[in-house]
């Protein structure tokens, strides 16, 4: 069961936006994903707690921010929940998405795990349902991802594969790269993984 703290920044300015301290694990119906995010002095600001299924699909996502919370899951694409601070007004909605993304790693994880891409695989477009920092509004995103590269590397624990994904947003044209081994990103945009208690889990 992987354990460990991603530090997060903005990708254009590298100003610190906080960490996340996450565990996550297989389990019998996919994988789940649990995390609480502080601010850069340490002040809680959010959680997350996502569940996929065998497939990936995104069976349960509980995101939490600023207040503003979002329950969601696939069902008819994918709908969900939205609650404000207040906890008086919830707003639903739907869209014909395949999952979710937001500023987590775990939608990274999550994003490759549903694709299951192979180096020979052409990019494969994906539409997914954005939910923005800091109030979780609602936003659907098209996407391309390509796996450009899988690699070994020795450590002391044995073989470790990396796997190189490179993202394209198909509104604008802007390409990142992700890199992730097993279920952890290693490195991303705005993601740094700063330290790791235990050795990934293997995406079967």
């Amino acid at each position: 069961m992987p354990r460990g703290r991603y530090s997060l920044h903005d990708p254009h300015d590298h100003t610190s936006l906080g960490e996340e301290h996450f565990q996550c694990a297989p389990g019998p119906s996919g994988w789940r994903y649990v995390a609480q995010r502080t601010t850069p002095s340490g002040t809680p600001m959010g959680s997350v707690d996502l569940a996929l299924d065998e497939l990936g699909r995104p069976i349960r996502l509980e995101l939490r921010a600023s207040d503003w919370q979002v329950r969601g899951a696939a069902l008819d694409g994918v709908t969900w929940v939205r609650t404000d601070p207040t906890g008086t007004h919830a707003t639903e909605g739907n869209v014909r998405a395949h999952a979710f993304t937001g500023t987590s790693p775990a939608f990274l994880v999550a994003t490759a795990r549903l694709l299951r891409l192979t180096p020979s695989s052409a990019a494969t477009r994906v539409r997914l349902l954005a939910l923005t920092d800091p109030v979780l509004a609602p936003r659907t995103v098209d996407q391309s991802w390509a796996l450009v590269q899988r690699e070994a590397h020795a450590t002391d624990n044995g073989p470790l594969t990396v796997e190189s994904y490179q993202v394209t947003a198909l509104d604008t044209g802007e390409q990142h790269t992700v890199h992730l081994t097993g279920d952890v990103v290693l490195e991303a945009p705005g993601i740094e993984l700063e330290d790791l208690e235990s050795p990934p889990s293997a995406v079967t």
